[in-house]
C-alpha cells in the first residue's frame, strides 16, 4: 500500500471498556472448545482494549477486539490482522471492518502495529525485503516475526485462546508479513490469508503444508496483479499462489470457479496434510480489501476502484474455520 493513503480512513478507534460476554457461546465456539487445549488466559475476564506490551525492548501497540458472546472459559479462535505500509492498527480496524465478522463468528481479532516509520503510519520488517520506495530497513529494526509470534503468547495469557485456531491476515505490507509468518511461524499460525500482497518468501522453512487463501484485484496500481512493481513486488500473484501450491505439495492442476459476478477462485487441492491454496481474483478492483467499508473518493483515486463482488472477511473466516492446526 502506498504510504499515508489509509491514515484515519474510518478507524473505529481504540477500545475501552469491556463489551461484556454473552450468556452462552455459539455452537461454532463450543465445537472449537471441544478440541482445544486450555491457554493461560482461560478463566480471566478479558475485554476489548488497546495494550502496549514491551517486546525485546520495543514498546508495541495492539488493538484487540473481543466479540460480545466471548466466554472466558471457552477456547476462542484468534486472528491477527496487520495493516499496510503507512497505516496503523486503528486504520486497519476501520479499513477491513473485521470487528463485525468477529462478532458474527465468535473469534477475537487483534490489530498489531509496526514500528518502522512510514508517514503518517508505520511499516513492517519483512525479512530480506525492502520498504516502499526501495528504502532499506533501518538498522536495529525490531524483529517482527518474533514479535508477532510472541504476541500470540501474550494474548493467550490474557484471553481464553484456542491454540489450534490462531490465524494471520494482513493488507499489502501486512499481507507480505502474513506470508512470512506462514514460512517462519507455521507452528503458531494454522493458516494465513494475505490481501493484496501474497508472496512466497525464500527461504521458506515451514515444516508442514500451510493453508493459504489470498485476495487480489486485477486493477491494483500499487502491487500489480501481474507483478513488475517495486523491488519487493516482482512476480505475479498467480505465480505466488502456484509457488505456495508447490510448497504445500498440492496437485498440479488447479480448479477455477466463479464466485458470482466479478470474482473467480483458483483452488489447489490434494495438498499435503489437508492444506489448500486458494487465490480469489477480483475483476477490476484496485488496492483494497474486497467487500470492505466504502472508502472516500480521495482514496479510490489513488488505490483504484472498490468491489463488493466478494466479502473477504466472510470467505476468510470460512477458510480459517476449516483449517485448524493438525
Amino acid at each position: 500500500m502506498a504510504a499515508a493513503v489509509l491514515a484515519g480512513c474510518g478507524g473505529a478507534g481504540a477500545k475501552g471498556a469491556s463489551t461484556g460476554p454473552g450468556s452462552a457461546a455459539s455452537s461454532t465456539t463450543e465445537t472449537t472448545a471441544a478440541a482445544a487445549a486450555s491457554t493461560a488466559g482461560c478463566g480471566r475476564s478479558g475485554a476489548s482494549t488497546t495494550f502496549t506490551p514491551v517486546v525485546d525492548g520495543h514498546t508495541r501497540t495492539v488493538v484487540v477486539h473481543v466479540p460480545p458472546r466471548y466466554v472466558d472459559t471457552v477456547a476462542t479462535p484468534l486472528v491477527l490482522n496487520m495493516h499496510g505500509s503507512g497505516a496503523d492498527a486503528v486504520d486497519q480496524e476501520g479499513f477491513t471492518g473485521m470487528d463485525a465478522s468477529a462478532d458474527a463468528h465468535d473469534f477475537i481479532v487483534a490489530y498489531p502495529q509496526g514500528l518502522i516509520p512510514e508517514s503518517p503510519g508505520f511499516d513492517w520488517n519483512v525479512p530480506g525485503v525492502p520498504l516502499v520506495g526501495e528504502r532499506a530497513v533501518p538498522a536495529g529494526a525490531a524483529d517482527d516475526v518474533a514479535f508477532l509470534s510472541h504476541l500470540v503468547t501474550l494474548l493467550e495469557q490474557r484471553y481464553c485462546i484456542d491454540a489450534r485456531r490462531v490465524y494471520a491476515t494482513g493488507f499489502s505490507g501486512g499481507a507480505r508479513m502474513a506470508s512470512q509468518l506462514a514460512c517462519d511461524a507455521a507452528d503458531v499460525f494454522a493458516a494465513v490469508a494475505p490481501v493484496s500482497g501474497l508472496r512466497r518468501p525464500t527461504p521458506c522453512p515451514a515444516a508442514r503444508p500451510v493453508p493459504v487463501l489470498s485476495f487480489h484485484g486485477t486493477a491494483d496500481p500499487v502491487d500489480p496483479y501481474d507483478g513488475h512493481g517495486q523491488a519487493y513486488w516482482t512476480y505475479s500473484v498467480p505465480e505466488a499462489a502456484a509457488l505456495w501450491a508447490s510448497q504445500d505439495g498440492c496437485g498440479s492442476a488447479p480448479a477455477v470457479s466463479h464466485l458470482g459476478v466479478g470474482a473467480t477462485a483458483t483452488t489447489y487441492d490434494a495438498c499435503g496434510g489437508g492444506a489448500s491454496v486458494e487465490l480469489v481474483t477480483v475483476d477490476g478492483e484496485g488496492h483494497e480489501w474486497p467487500g470492505g467499508p466504502v472508502l472516500p473518493p480521495r482514496l479510490t483515486r489513488e488505490l483504484g476502484p472498490q468491489s463488493d463482488a466478494v466479502n473477504a472477511d466472510d470467505l476468510m473466516w470460512a477458510f480459517f474455520a476449516a483449517h485448524p492446526l493438525p
